[in-house]
């Protein structure tokens, strides 16, 4: 499937994500890529946290600030263990950039403790119209008490904060109805209706089962489905395709492109990523974020390519 990415409306405000506002942009403007301010850990993997945030929210076309909240340790099969940093060290990292640089939209990974959501919801709420993404991934790999902690501080802290939440189905339903007695799965927005009791306007349910192989990825609000999109389902386990889906939302929200076209073409970007996926290890395959940076004819004429124009030793990667 081949898609585009929607032109950037640089130096947009992002107010209301449905309606951007058109107007005309200042050569000062013109000269600034949209900042995301963006509280995630480390992955020495590659496949999430602040490495995945950097290449894909670059792929789109902004430019991230990266606020370091702890480390996994990890390969590209497991998360072994997380090492959160000190509060006082992430509030510290976002209040010397904020005083800076003018950000367009805040974006919410993995911060290991629930003293650092509280510096996560502190931050927004000082920057109250700047659009909060939210992205809650997996958690199964912690222990049970640091993981009820975590989601009851999310839950109480971000959620009030959060503009849109984006999270795999099975993850969300056991999240935010974990009492669901329903006949059949809830429904994204069942999930939406959920989030929206704690103030969240808009989530992005990914993963959810259909027929013939297929998943069904939708937006949606309490009300109503803002946008639906279903991808075949590919032969591989991936790592990272939720962290590399909410960044690529970020950055095009942050670039003034209206929430639905932005979810949409966040999530073919995605799809992209994970079709030219590549495994460097023995674990999980790895979206590649960067598949547009070789054309189909480059890849049927990788010898003939030289890397004498910038002066590099010849690539061992597939970039």
């Amino acid at each position: 499937m081949t898609t585009y990415l929607l032109p950037m409306e640089q130096g947009h405000k992002v107010s209301d994500l449905t309606d951007p506002a058109s107007g005309e942009i200042s050569a000062e403007d013109e000269a600034t890529l949209p900042c995301v301010l963006v509280f995630n850990a480390s992955d020495p993997s590659g496949a999430g946290g602040l490495a995945c945030d950097a290449v894909a929210i670059a792929s789109v076309g902004a430019h991230m600030l990266p606020v370091v909240t702890g480390a996994y340790a990890r390969d590209t099969s497991e998360i072994f263990d997380h090492f959160p940093f000190d509060e006082e060290a992430v509030a510290e990292q976002a209040r010397t950039i904020l005083e800076d640089v003018e950000v367009q939209l805040i974006k919410v990974g993995f911060v290991g403790s629930p003293e650092n959501l509280s510096t996560v919801a502190e931050t927004a709420t000082d920057y109250p119209e700047v659009p909060v993404v939210a992205y809650m991934p997996n958690l199964s790999w912690w222990e049970d008490t640091q993981i009820e902690a975590y989601l009851d501080a999310f839950r109480e802290l971000v959620l009030p904060q959060t503009t849109v939440l984006v999270g795999n189905h099975s993850t969300l339903w056991r999240w935010l109805l974990p009492d669901w007695a329903g006949e059949r799965p809830p429904s994204a927005r069942d999930i939406a209706r959920a989030a929206g009791e704690m103030g969240v306007p808009y989530t992005l349910v990914t993963g959810m089962v259909l027929p013939d192989q297929y998943f069904d990825n939708v937006l949606a609000s309490p009300q109503s489905v803002l946008a639906s999109e279903k991808y075949e389902r590919l032969d591989a386990v991936f790592a990272g395709a939720g962290d590399t889906l909410s960044a690529a939302l970020a950055a095009l929200l942050a670039s003034g492109t209206d929430l639905a076209a932005a979810a949409t073409e966040a999530l073919s970007y995605m799809d992209r990523c994970l079709d030219a996926g590549f495994r460097p290890g023995m674990g999980h395959v790895l979206p590649d974020r960067l598949f547009w940076a070789q054309s189909e004819e480059d890849e049927e004429n990788d010898d003939l390519l030289s890397p004498i124009d910038l002066a590099l030793p010849p690539p061992d990667t597939r970039h």
